[in-house]
């Protein structure tokens, strides 16, 4: 199956393609597609990232207590004004690597909550099932997600997770940050990768979709207090 039948696939036929990725396995085109999608996404919507981080952090006296005037003068001043290679070396470079090694880690962590219910599948097989899965919040999630960041020209405030329906939320509220972690696309992804699961560790797709959402629900707790930690920081 090429890349092509396998990314349509996984929108319009996810059993099937899920079901013949596992049995042969492929994942670097997948793999390559994904982090370029990543980082022109980044690099495009930099600036509305920095006008955002900005405007927080010149309204922290928080933070400026805590860290004194002339170091928060030049925090905001290279928020301000970053230099070109700094935000190609973070959009082309850091931001990628960082997904790149959260995809072998969400494999690595499947894999062992996997032998709960199989000792059936290895890595191989999951890092590529998670990589086509996440098409869906990577490719499309994000195409959708520019409109709205350069519509409403702000990254922080774009959500596509139960926040969007509670517009006056603030985006320093834990009720922001628990509700944005509820991300629609995230769900599909994780749902679709539940058939995946299901193939490679030849167990009941039920048990595929409660594998996959475990996983879902450790990495969002895990966001929502790495969110509510940094968030005292600052406010």
């Amino acid at each position: 199956m090429d890349i092509f039948n396998r990314f349509q696939g996984i929108f319009f036929n996810p059993k099937i393609t899920l079901k013949a990725i596992s049995e042969k396995p492929v994942w670097i085109d997948a793999l390559i597609i994904l982090l370029i999608a990543w980082a022109l996404f980044n690099y495009v919507t930099t600036p509305y990232l920095q006008k955002d981080t900005l405007q927080l952090l010149q309204s922290s006296t928080k933070l400026q207590e805590r860290m004194g005037e002339d170091a928060f003068n030049r925090m905001i001043e290279r928020t301000k004004n970053p230099s070109k290679a700094r935000v190609l070396l973070s959009s082309l470079l850091q931001k990628p690597a960082t997904l790149l090694i959260g995809f072998l880690f969400s494999s690595l962590i499947i894999l062992a909550m996997s032998r709960m219910f199989s000792t059936e599948g290895n890595y191989k097989q999951v890092l590529s099932a998670i990589l086509h899965a996440n098409f869906i919040d990577k490719i499309l999630g994000n195409a959708l997600r520019l409109v709205l960041i350069l519509t409403r020209k702000s990254f922080m405030q774009t959500t596509t997770g139960l926040a969007l329906f509670f517009p006056k939320l603030e985006i320093t509220s834990p009720a922001f940050i628990i509700l944005s972690q509820v991300d629609f696309f995230q769900l599909w992804l994780f749902g679709v990768l539940g058939y995946g699961l299901s193939s490679i560790f030849k167990i009941e797709l039920k048990k595929g979709l409660i594998l996959s959402y475990s996983f879902w629900f450790l990495k969002s707790l895990l966001y929502i207090a790495y969110g509510l930690i940094s968030i005292r920081f600052i406010v």
